[in-house]
C-alpha cells in the first residue's frame, strides 16, 4: 500500500482530513454568475476584470496558483509583478462573451502539471511576459475580428519574442492535513537579467452579512502579503 493510498483510506475513514486543503481556489472570480447582481443578469459587464483589484467579492475569491481549505476561508495565492505592468498580476485575465471573437477565451499561458487524488502533492506553471501585459491590444484587436476569423491569442502579440518570460513554478505538499510546504522556484528564460517582485498572499475571504439590499459601493480588498 503507498503512502497516498493510506491518505485515501483515512480520508475515506474520517479519521484525517487530508482533502481539507487543495486547490479549490478559483482562477477567475469577475464576470461570473456568482457575482452578478445587475438588474439586467449581465455577469460579463457588471463585474469585469478591471474592477477585481479593488472590488469586493460575494461569494468567492481568485487567485494564481492558489489554494485553499474546502470551506474557502482562508486563501493562499501568488501576486506577480514585472515593474512595467500598470497592475499587479493577481488572477488570470481573458475576454469576456462579447469581446471574444469567438466567445470568452482566457488569454494566459498556465499548467497543471501533477497533482495527487488527496492533494498531498500538487506543482502549477505559470508564464509571465517580462513586458508590460497587452491588455488594451487583446481586447481591440479581438472586437475588430469576426468569427471566421482566428482568434488574437497572447503569442499573437509578440510578447514572448526572443523567451522573455518568466517560468513561475509553484508546488505544495503536505506533511499532515493541516501541515502545508510551499515552494516556489522562478526562472528566467530570456536572454537578458530582469526584474520579478514575487508577493505571495494569504487572506481570509470575505463572509460578512450583507443584510438585504446589494450594496453597490465599491469595498477595498484586505490582503496580508506574506
Amino acid at each position: 500500500m503507498t503512502k497516498e493510498q493510506r491518505r485515501l483510506n483515512e480520508t475515506r475513514r474520517k479519521e484525517h482530513a487530508w482533502k481539507k486543503w487543495g486547490p479549490y481556489l478559483s482562477e477567475r472570480q469577475w464576470g461570473t454568475v456568482r457575482e452578478d447582481y445587475s438588474e439586467d443578469g449581465n455577469a460579463w459587464d457588471y463585474f469585469t476584470h478591471d474592477q477585481a483589484r479593488s472590488r469586493a467579492y460575494r461569494w468567492g475569491e481568485d487567485g494564481i496558483a492558489g489554494i485553499s481549505d474546502d470551506h474557502q476561508v482562508l486563501c493562499f495565492a501568488l501576486g506577480l509583478w514585472n515593474g512595467k505592468d500598470p497592475i499587479l498580476k493577481e488572477r488570470l485575465f481573458g475576454l469576456t462573451n462579447s469581446e471574444g471573437n469567438h466567445g470568452e477565451d482566457v488569454k494566459e499561458y498556465y499548467f497543471y502539471l501533477d497533482s495527487t487524488p488527496t492533494h498531498s502533492y500538487m506543482k502549477y506553471l505559470y508564464k509571465y511576459p517580462q513586458a508590460a501585459y497587452p491588455y488594451t491590444d487583446l481586447i481591440e484587436t479581438n472586437r475588430q475580428r469576426g468569427r471566421q476569423a482566428l482568434e488574437y491569442e497572447l503569442l499573437d502579440t509578440g510578447i514572448f519574442n526572443e523567451d522573455r518570460y518568466f517560468d513561475v513554478f509553484v508546488e505544495y505538499a503536505k506533511a499532515g492535513p493541516d501541515d502545508l510546504g510551499i515552494r516556489i522556484s522562478i526562472a528566467n528564460r530570456g536572454p537578458e537579467e530582469a526584474t520579478l517582485h514575487l508577493l505571495p498572499t494569504l487572506w481570509f475571504r470575505n463572509t460578512w452579512s450583507w443584510e438585504g439590499a446589494l450594496p453597490s459601493r465599491f469595498c477595498q480588498r484586505g490582503r496580508w502579503r506574506v
